[in-house]
């Protein structure tokens, strides 16, 4: 993947040199171009096309955005209750990601949610042991987690 965004911006630029034209319009022109040549060239390059891998990351950044808006309504709706009916609680969770980089991505991801605080990770990178602010079902809470942000981490992952 690496090779193929040098590649790509290396075209741009020289597109740019071939026009004598230094602007952001030559740029994306370039670019585009660019990324025609890679696309042809895909099968001679490492890798998969890069720009699936550039969706995965973009896909699970607007999952992110969108759940942490939804933890944030959660974490408003018991923050403005008159009575407070907070179950807190520590649960364990069992990680399927394989990569070192993987597993700090998703611990990351649930500790930047509100509500949501990584307490531990075991040795082997297998159990992530969570609290949570209000927590109904530990089940649910893992099957969400793994709906929304482990299931996508490994999308990204794909080489």
């Amino acid at each position: 993947m690496p090779l193929q965004i040098l590649i790509n911006l290396l075209l741009a630029v020289l597109w740019m040199f071939m026009g004598s034209e230094f602007s952001v319009a030559s740029f994306a022109t370039g670019y585009i171009m660019g990324l025609a040549a890679v696309f042809l060239l895909r099968r001679f390059l490492p890798g998969s096309f890069y720009i699936k891998r550039v969706w995965r990351i973009v896909r699970l950044f607007f999952i992110f955005i969108i759940e942490m808006v939804k933890a944030n309504i959660d974490v408003v709706k018991i923050v403005l209750n008159p009575k407070i009916d907070v179950h807190p609680g520590f649960y364990a969770y069992p990680c399927d990601l394989e990569e070192d980089w993987e597993v700090v991505l998703l611990s990351s991801l649930i500790t930047l949610t509100p509500g949501t605080v990584v307490v531990a990770i075991s040795d082997d990178h297998s159990t992530i042991y969570i609290h949570g602010v209000d927590l109904r079902s530990a089940d649910e809470e893992i099957e969400n987690i793994k709906s929304a942000f482990e299931n996508e981490i490994k999308e990204v992952a794909k080489p």
